[in-house]
């Protein structure tokens, strides 16, 4: 394969692996997956011409970070995803090392694509620029090149470029690590998407009364929602405190107000986005009815990919299920989009069950790829917890605290991430054969996980140390992808 352009030898690759990947029992069966090697972060997240089109970043060769391309899907309904020719490969001088992340906008009727190309010469020193392809029928691309190199203050970690518009003008903020080592957002602006013109920093790690608050910002994504400015950002290098920040990385998102004159960005604090082990990354996009979409990348830039339970079949991580975002009680809520019903099938209802300090399962509620609805109607219980399979879902009212446990992957012990939750009013939880997304309180809170158990267990038990009662309901879900 050697001499094959980078888009055959993926093909090639495609050809040679894919059974491989699709004999894996893990293999997902409603998240998209690559069909063969390493997906991580989603890109390109777009509206256009009555389809929805999310690409995302891709190694086809290995599972492990490498020459990226971009992997490309379309649904009309955020549910059934068609696999897509490759949007963009690495075979360029300015992008021949990796055609990192980026953003998709729509403007006179044309898909514009904006990424980072990355280069490195021998000595593996690195360059980027932000770069331009467009297309006229979302499914072929016609690279223009760089349009934006890394202004004088930046290293080359500068990259993930998310274009919007407003108010009749075009914007672009771009992740960035300045000389002095310290993570930022910076903002350009363009009259045509074409020349863009340098603003500033936005805010980052020392601005804003943040303090030492990471040495690089990835993947940053700007939009209002209500009267808020909303920048979802995933910082490097912080520190764990407490039950924030266990992750390698994190992505959360800060909340104010943004001056597009200046530029700056009054803002408080941090919040993260999800409180599992796998979520990074994320990207926003606006439907035609204006609601604001999101997916992540399901993983994370963990140490140790190599022995990620998926890699000897040739293919690790996933995207998270497409999510509706919402401004309610003072922060951002996420819950599943509503289309994803359309996969229920068997559905199993129980009605005012009661548990007073017992372990109990109940007929038909077990399974590996499923959805439950929990909803309380009466609490006097310090515990509750649900046990789907080797993993625990807990909820402890005089600590306040929610908890997920779940199996190590290399299965010595298990691992637990944990928030802060002043009651529990309902779960909704989506498992599938090794990923489970929990979403609490109609979205307050969110753990992203990658699960994996034993293949054959199908337990789902509760279990209360006190009295809980409690709406139950369960459905299979239809496997859509291979």
């Amino acid at each position: 394969m050697k001499h094959l352009h980078p888009i055959k030898k993926a093909l090639q690759q495609i050809k040679e692996k894919q059974d491989i990947a699709q004999s894996d029992p893990h293999r997902l069966h409603f998240h998209i997956m690559p069909p063969v090697g390493l997906l991580n972060d989603p890109n390109g997240f777009v509206f256009y011409q009555g389809h929805y089109h999310i690409f995302y970043q891709w190694n086809p060769f290995a599972t492990t970070h490498g020459q990226k391309y971009w992997g490309h899907r379309i649904s009309s309904d955020l549910v059934h995803w068609e696999e897509a020719p490759i949007a963009l490969a690495p075979d360029e001088w300015f992008d021949k090392d990796g055609c990192y992340s980026g953003s998709a906008i729509v403007h006179n009727e044309k898909l514009y694509i904006f990424y980072t190309g990355n280069v490195k010469d021998h000595d593996g020193n690195r360059a980027s620029y932000q770069c331009l392809a467009v297309s006229d029928d979302g499914l072929h691309f016609d690279k223009k090149g760089p349009v934006i190199e890394v202004p004088k203050g930046y290293t080359a970690h500068f990259r993930d470029p998310k274009v919007f518009s407003k108010d009749g003008s075009w914007f672009m903020v771009i992740g960035a690590q300045n000389t002095q080592e310290q993570g930022e957002v910076v903002l350009y602006s363009s009259p045509d998407l074409e020349n863009w013109f340098y603003r500033g920093p936005l805010t980052g790690a020392h601005r804003n009364e943040l303090d030492n608050f990471g040495y690089m910002w990835e993947c940053p994504d700007l939009f209002r929602i209500k009267d808020q400015d909303i920048l979802i950002v995933s910082p490097q290098g912080l520190e764990a405190k407490g039950y924030k920040f266990n992750n390698i990385y994190q992505s959360g998102y800060f909340t104010g107000q943004v001056d597009y004159e200046s530029p700056a960005y009054q803002h408080g604090s941090f919040e993260e986005l999800d409180r599992g082990f796998d979520f990074y990354a994320p990207q926003t996009t606006v439907d035609e009815s204006g609601r604001r979409l999101l997916f992540g990348w399901m993983g994370n830039a963990e140490v140790g990919e190599t022995q990620h339970p998926t890699a000897e079949y040739g293919w690790i991580h996933a995207l998270t299920l497409p999510r509706t975002l919402q401004w309610k009680k003072g922060k951002l809520f996420q819950t599943p989009v509503k289309e994803l019903a359309v996969l229920r099938k068997n559905e199993v209802v129980y009605e005012n069950i009661t548990i007073i300090n017992q372990h109990k399962q109940f007929n038909q509620v077990a399974g590996k790829v499923f959805e439950l609805q929990i909803t309380v109607t009466d609490w006097s219980t310090n515990i509750f917890s649900l046990t789907i399979g080797e993993s625990t879902l807990r909820f402890n009212q005089n600590s306040s605290t929610f908890t997920l446990e779940r199996k190590c992957f290399n299965n010595q012990g298990t691992e637990s991430r944990h928030c802060h939750l002043d009651k529990l009013e309902n779960i909704q939880l989506f498992k599938d054969t090794s990923s489970l997304e929990v979403f609490i309180n109609n979205g307050e809170e969110v753990f992203t996980s990658r699960i994996f158990d034993d293949t054959n267990e199908q337990a789902v038990s509760f279990q209360a140390d006190g009295q809980v009662t409690f709406n139950l309901q369960k459905w299979d879900l239809e496997k859509i992808f291979n």
